[in-house]
């Protein structure tokens, strides 16, 4: 059975950090990209940041370029995305997924065929 379990959300002033991390089992980080999506009230799903171990390729949505950063740890089978600097508009429901990697970088939430919960982020201004 595959499972993707997201942890490490919370609330945090703007300017603040958080880290996520999306403990992954069932498969692993050499044959599947893990993307980062987010959820916020009314809006669609949003592609943040993904990363393929197998190739090194990591992706950022412009929004978060420079204040996140996404790495894995292949022994833990875990991603982590750390956030920085933190925007009330950041706040979202984020999504770790898995995919192909040959798909994964377009970062369309059709592609990618495995969900964790999802990890609350509220980013107080």
């Amino acid at each position: 059975e595959v499972q993707l379990v997201e942890s490490g959300g919370g609330l945090v002033q703007a300017g603040g950090s958080l880290r996520l991390s999306c403990a992954v089992s069932g498969i692993t980080l050499d044959d599947y990209a893990i993307g980062w999506f987010r959820q916020a009230p009314g809006k669609g799903r949003e592609g943040v940041s993904c990363i393929s171990s197998s190739d090194g390729y990591t992706y950022y949505a412009d929004s978060v370029k420079g204040r996140f950063t996404i790495s894995s740890d292949n022994a833990k089978n875990t991603v982590y995305l750390q956030m920085n600097s933190l925007e009330p508009e950041d706040t979202a429901v984020y999504y770790c997924a898995a995919a192909w990697p040959r798909v994964a970088t377009m970062m369309l939430p059709d592609d990618y065929d495995y969900w964790g919960q999802g990890a609350q982020v509220t980013v107080s201004s």
